[in-house]
C-alpha cells in the first residue's frame, strides 16, 4: 500500500493537481453512496466518479440502522451528507455474494462474532421479506435477500429526520441499486419500489 501511495504521488497526483488544489478548500459531493464494506465493491470505481463527487458510507451488508437518539456514526454521516453538504441523491447499493446476506440466508452460527450478529439484526426485516417469498435454493435465497435488504435499508433511511425533511422538500431522491461483481452489471429499484430493473445510464 505504501508503494501504491508513492505511485499515486508520483504518477497520478501531478496529472490531477488542479482538481486536488480545488478539493483542498471545497467539499461539495452531489451524492451519498451507502455501500457494503466488502473489498470487492469500490464505489468510485464502479461509478467512475472523481474524488469529491461521492460522500461514501460503507458498512457490513450496506446496512443503515433506523434512526435512534444517541451516538451513531452512520446516522451522523447521513445527517451531515444530507443536511450540511446538501447531496441531492442517496444510493443504497447491495451486491452479489454479500457475506453479510449469505450469513443471514444460511442462519449461520455467529456466536463467535457477537458484534456482527448484533449488527445483522438491522436486516431482520430483509430476512422476513425473503422468508415470506417461499422456498428458494441457497443461491437464490442470497440473491433475493440482497435485493430485499436494499429495500429494507431504504425504509430505515427514511426514518432519519434529515432524510425525511429533505424528501418532504424535494431536495433529495433515494435510489436502490444491486451490483453484480462477476458481470460488472447493476440493477436499480424501479419507481414502484418493488422491482429491480437494469440500471439506466
Amino acid at each position: 500500500m505504501a508503494q501504491g501511495f508513492q505511485r499515486f504521488s508520483r504518477d497520478v497526483f501531478p496529472a490531477r493537481a488542479a482538481l486536488f488544489e480545488k478539493l483542498a478548500t471545497t467539499h461539495r459531493p452531489t451524492a451519498l453512496f451507502i455501500g457494503c464494506s466488502d473489498a470487492r465493491v469500490v464505489p468510485e470505481l464502479i461509478t467512475q466518479t472523481d474524488p469529491g463527487e461521492l460522500f461514501v458510507i460503507r458498512t457490513a451488508g450496506n446496512i443503515v440502522p433506523p434512526y435512534a437518539r444517541g451516538a451513531d456514526g452512520v446516522a451522523a454521516s447521513v445527517e451531515y451528507a444530507v443536511s450540511a453538504l446538501g447531496v441531492s441523491d442517496v444510493i443504497v447499493c447491495g451486491h452479489s455474494a454479500c457475506g453479510a446476506m449469505t450469513a443471514l440466508a444460511s442462519d449461520g452460527d455467529l456466536t463467535g462474532l457477537p458484534a456482527v450478529a448484533g449488527w445483522l439484526h438491522h436486516a431482520d426485516a430483509s430476512k422476513a421479506r425473503t422468508d415470506a417469498g417461499g422456498e428458494l435454493t441457497r443461491a437464490d435465497r442470497v440473491t433475493a435477500l440482497v435485493r430485499d435488504n436494499v429495500v429494507a435499508q431504504l425504509a430505515n433511511l427514511r426514518t432519519h429526520p434529515s432524510v425525511a425533511k429533505a424528501m418532504a422538500r424535494n431536495r433529495v431522491t433515494l435510489h436502490g441499486w444491486v451490483y453484480d461483481i462477476g458481470t460488472g452489471s447493476a440493477e436499480m429499484l424501479d419507481a414502484t419500489g418493488e422491482r429491480f430493473i437494469a440500471l439506466a445510464g
